[in-house]
């Protein structure tokens, strides 16, 4: 008896999904619940499970299919718990030669699931599946399991890697690392582009490699530039010295961690700082919904989020009502989460208000764009020591350049520079967010 694999059900704001692996082939048996496709829309990636205890017999929507809600993928064929092999191996079951030579191979444990930005770094290093150890949920091979087993190797005193064009420098000449690396990028490059140009290319042919827009990447540039052509954007920038804070959270930093099981970081002073921010200046926490301005009456802040498919902003819901350690604990699990693609469509859906943190990357000054349809979004920079005057002196200070970007059709200048003031002067004096004045 054959059992349908379907589409989950999307929700109204996604229509359709791209298949973006399969964890089985037709053939393997597979259980109950068991993960067997990833669909990927233009906002998360939704998990296929298994419907029933069987073997996969087909499968009707290949990666890189466009599907919709209750299309069906493939069927399973339901077998007894023996396993015995389904009618698809059958051949190969009644030659008596052939069935002892396959069980040592066909049936060795199991690939493990990739994420597509480890995926790709394998694919890259020639890395198999089976030598990487996952990390994630599942057995989930992760981007940093790669990386890791990448640096594992590189460290080792002899690691040949399978390069089809072999290294200009001696292997075992370690001061000659900086033309092993030049050797390892030049045949990464013809890895990545024979494919393209054909085996038999010349190495120095100038090549191109073209592929396709992720569903996620193709919503984010769809909505920048909607942002660009449907709002009024205009910046303004400020700095503040962290000093302040850099030293009460150094001051209280170990004994938080050890009554809240989570570190003391930046992002739970600005989260707190903004929304003080935004209690003052409504129409910053607003949006414009046609000939009306929608003022929201609760904050919910967005944190924008690096993960291996693009950038993501999951919501920090009623962001006024969550202690410091909840706010540091809801980021962690956004970020950890993100990376699996195991963030749901509620949590990066609506928000208020968004804080972006180019800072991490390195960033020293930038002009975020709008979130629409949100008025207004807080950049934050790299902490870097700079000379400043106090006092008619001289003093070094870890100063960071904010950045305000906001919708110049709901907000004046005035409002917007006199936010960016205040969360200023909140971070540069602390105690103002627990007295909250």
């Amino acid at each position: 008896m054959a059992t349908d694999i379907t589409v989950p059900v999307f929700p109204e704001s996604v229509t359709e999904g791209t298949i973006l692996t399969w964890h089985k082939q037709p053939g393997e048996k597979v259980t109950r619940d068991e993960l067997l496709a990833e669909i990927e829309t233009d906002k998360i990636v939704f998990e296929v499970p298994a419907p029933a205890d069987g073997v996969l017999a087909e499968i009707m929507a290949p990666v890189g299919a466009t599907v919709k809600s209750g299309e069906v993928l493939g069927r399973l064929e339901k077998r007894a718990r023996d396993g015995a092999s389904a009618d698809l191996r059958m051949d190969k079951a009644a030659t008596g030669a052939a069935a002892p030579s396959k069980p040592a191979t066909a049936e060795p444990a199991p690939k493990a699931a990739v994420m597509p930005a480890a995926k790709r770094l394998m694919e890259e290093h020639g890395l198999d599946t089976r030598k990487v150890p996952g990390s994630g949920k599942g057995g989930r091979i992760l981007k940093e399991d790669v990386l890791q087993q990448i640096d594992a190797m590189e460290a080792a005193p002899v690691a040949p890697k399978p390069m089809p064009k072999p290294a200009a420098p001696a292997p075992a000449a370690p001061p000659e690392l900086r033309t092993e690396k030049r050797a390892e990028s030049e045949a990464l490059l013809a890895s990545l582009v024979r494919p393209v140009i054909g085996e038999g290319a010349l190495a120095d042919q100038r090549v191109e490699k073209r592929v396709p827009m992720t569903r996620l990447r193709k919503r984010i540039a769809e909505r920048l530039v909607e942002a660009q052509q449907t709002a009024a954007i205009l910046t303004t920038f400020n700095e503040v010295n962290m000093q302040p804070v850099m030293e009460l959270r150094a001051r209280h930093r170990e004994r938080f961690e050890k009554e809240h099981g989570v570190r003391l970081g930046f992002m739970s002073f600005f989260v707190k700082a903004t929304v003080e921010a935004l209690r003052h200046f409504p129409e910053i926490n607003a949006s414009i919904d046609g000939d009306d301005v929608v003022y929201h009456g609760f904050y919910d802040i967005g944190i924008a989020v690096s993960s291996p498919r693009g950038l993501v902003v999951p919501l920090l819901r009623d962001a006024d009502r969550l202690t410091m350690a909840e706010i540091e604990s809801r980021i962690r699990d956004f970020g950890e989460r993100a990376q699996n693609a195991q963030l749901t469509l509620e949590e990066i859906t609506g928000g208020t208000f968004t804080i972006t943190n180019g800072g991490v990357f390195g960033s020293l000054l930038s002009t975020p764009i709008l979130n629409p349809p949100q008025s207004a979004i807080l950049g934050m920079h790299k902490i870097q020591d700079r000379p400043v005057a106090e006092n008619g002196q001289v003093a070094i200070r870890p100063m960071m350049y904010l950045a305000l970007s906001y919708d110049h059709r709901l907000v004046d200048g005035r409002e917007a520079v006199q936010f960016l003031v205040m969360i200023k002067e909140l971070l540069e004096d602390p105690a103002r967010l627990l007295l909250e004045v």
